[in-house]
């Protein structure tokens, strides 16, 4: 039995599916670990596979293909003094498990299956795997440690039965998801529990943008008496050794490095990032192309984009039509000027004249209504999916969640894109994310410093300019009421009546409950976007697009 352990946690980016990319990032963290002398080498939840593979999950060949890089793995051990914590699928005479594999000297030495499966909000295990039993320690280096796989550590029941049989350290590997508080609701687990426990967690945690999920890292280590012992980056890649020593008392961390954690406003801003990056570059994209129209939102998602890709990657379009007013060209401009991305004017009058013209038959005397207003929507839609098909950038959509709840965007017009950065921010966060990075440059961004964003598009007032003097608060209440109304509707599930307790207009409530049932059906064919709240549309909130429901009084 030894006194001293070094443990290193691999704070990977892998890619659901690519079993030979992520294979590769193992190896090379396996070599990591040689080289730093560690005794103990942790990945995170499911690493082979990613972090969640769905329905892949039911594929015979991709079963069979996980199960061989996990051999490969577990052999690249040999040779080596490192006890690698492999978090893979296993399948016995039980059916399939979320599982980790115990390898030491090119062999498998445990096997520790997930006893509590998620089966809520963003992922549902019960429909893949069987759970396991309450698991024993595993010895290593000839030390009892527990390995509670991510959900378990939310059940009491598993760690104190780790702790019941012996276990003197605690690993957990995690596949949890970023939104907002998650970083704090994590620590608060984790104290919980080793005080509970009274024995060290070591919590890893992946790092990267999986379809509508962003995975932070910011992979911690904890001792009873809530003590932080190491803090792991977030929103990055980080390789986190740490040394540990037996004392009288237990194990305490004698090394161990603690970055910052992001604040409130550069989390999002991050969170937004990463997801836009990964999901472009994940799924072969090298650039991006959006149409900035001198507003808020668009004007965010291209500062995002450069601060994703770089400049050089982000091609900016303007589509101007008959009501589109000097400032907003003007702002279009200069924002795309102080981000330093390639910026086209691409006029839409004649097309979408020409477009009412050949309608009129078909239309008659009608008067002017939302049809007009949506073909210019749609007019531009089509030509920045010309762009992108021609050109070959992902082409961004930029509705924020404020809109999209209401339906205040037209499908095949300016919902069109193949990711949109914005689908979980409420509008009046659109304003603070803008006002904020005027004043700061993140992490790892790529984007230049200063004002990036012009004061005039933050104080101007919003419009979709598909008339004359239009605003958004001629047809929407003010955005600081709408997205009150909004998160407690959407977010928190208020009835009615408790929302108007809170002192809004019953008609105001009302109206927007069926303004934001009836635009289901929008919501559903929308463009996937970074999950930043709890409770976002998609991903997390399955609502019928038939839906006959009301939120009224029966009886």
């Amino acid at each position: 039995m030894t006194d001293r352990l070094r443990i290193a946690l691999a704070q990977l980016n892998p890619k659901v599916g690519d079993l030979v990319g992520n294979l590769a990032l193992a190896k090379q963290a396996l070599a990591d670990a040689v080289a730093a002398k560690a005794d103990i080498l942790m990945l995170s939840e499911l690493f082979l596979t990613g972090y969640f593979p769905d329905d892949l999950l039911f594929k015979p060949r991709f079963l069979s293909d996980a199960f061989n890089a996990a051999e490969q793995l577990v052999a690249a051990t040999d040779r080596t003094d490192v006890v690698l914590v492999l978090p893979t699928i296993w399948q016995d005479s039980n059916g399939l498990h979320n599982a980790v594999i115990v390898a030491e000297n090119g062999k498998i030495c445990a096997v520790q299956l997930k006893r509590e499966l998620p089966n809520n909000d963003v992922f549902f295990e019960k429909r893949y795997f069987t759970p396991g039993p309450l698991a024993e320690p595993v010895t290593i280096k000839g030390v009892p440690v527990g390995i509670p796989i991510c959900e378990d550590i939310w059940h009491q029941s598993v760690c104190d039965h780790l702790r019941q049989q012996g276990a003197e350290i605690l690993l957990c590997p995690n596949g949890s998801p970023y939104w907002r508080n998650k970083q704090h609701v994590r620590k608060n687990l984790v104290r919980a529990r080793t005080s509970e426990d009274l024995v060290p967690m070591l919590y890893l945690n992946q790092v990267g943008g999986q379809d509508e999920l962003v995975y932070d890292g910011a992979s911690f280590g904890m001792e009873p008496g809530d003590k932080l012992v190491f803090q792991g980056k977030s929103f990055e890649t980080d390789f986190i050794v740490s040394d540990w020593e037996r004392r009288e008392n237990g194990w305490t961390c004698v090394e161990g490095t603690i970055h910052d954690l992001p604040s409130v406003e550069e989390a999002p801003w991050r969170a937004c990032v990463l997801g836009l990056r990964d999901y472009v570059h994940k799924n072969g994209f090298s650039h991006v192309v959006l149409g900035l129209s001198g507003g808020i939102d668009s004007a965010v998602v291209a500062a995002m984009a450069v601060d994703a890709f770089g400049p050089e990657k982000v091609h900016c379009i303007m589509l101007p039509y008959h009501y589109t007013s000097e400032a907003s060209l003007h702002d279009a401009r200069d924002c795309a000027e102080r981000l330093g991305v390639r910026y086209d004017v691409v006029a839409i009058g004649d097309p979408v004249d020409h477009a009412l013209t050949e309608l009129a038959p078909v239309l008659g005397n009608r008067p002017p209504d939302l049809t007009e207003e949506n073909i210019q929507s749609r007019m531009r839609g089509v030509v920045l999916m010309a762009v992108s098909n021609k050109l070959g950038g992902m082409l961004l959509t930029t509705g924020n969640k404020s809109e999209m709840a209401v339906g205040y965007a037209t499908i095949y017009g300016d919902m069109n894109g193949g990711y949109n950065p914005l689908k979980d921010m409420l509008k009046m966060d659109v304003y603070r994310l803008a006002a904020w990075r005027n004043t700061h440059v993140p992490g790892d961004c790529l984007g230049p410093s200063g004002e990036v964003i012009p004061q005039n598009i933050i104080d101007k007032a919003p419009s979709a300019e598909l008339r004359p003097d239009q605003t958004d608060q001629d047809s929407l209440p003010p955005y600081p009421v709408l997205d009150a109304i909004i998160t407690a509707m959407v977010e928190q599930e208020r009835s009615i009546d408790e929302i108007v307790a809170q002192g809004f207009d019953r008609p105001l409530v009302e109206r927007i409950e069926r303004l934001v049932n009836i635009a289901e059906y929008k919501r559903r064919q929308s463009a996937p976007g970074p999950k930043i709240t709890a409770k976002a549309f998609g991903l997390g909130r399955r609502y019928p697009i038939t839906n006959g429901y009301r939120d009224r009084t029966i009886g």
